[in-house]
């Protein structure tokens, strides 16, 4: 069996669960992975405002599952 994961077969099998999002400018969103992109553009409802958040990909540092 290939355990080789590429990060975009993580993020598929990510959605819908919790997630941590650290930017490039240190700002962190936590909240549910609702959605990505080929971009690694991710859209994630947050847990403070129930608000919807679209993060463009290139300001991405990291993601926690």
């Amino acid at each position: 069996m290939d355990d080789t994961r590429r990060p975009l077969d993580v993020l598929e099998a990510a959605v819908g669960e919790r997630i941590a999002v650290e930017l490039k400018d240190g700002t962190q969103y936590d909240g549910r992975l609702a959605g990505y992109d080929q971009h690694m553009n991710l859209v994630v409802e947050t847990d403070e405002d129930r608000d919807t958040t679209v993060i463009r990909g290139d300001n991405v540092v990291s993601i926690r599952l």
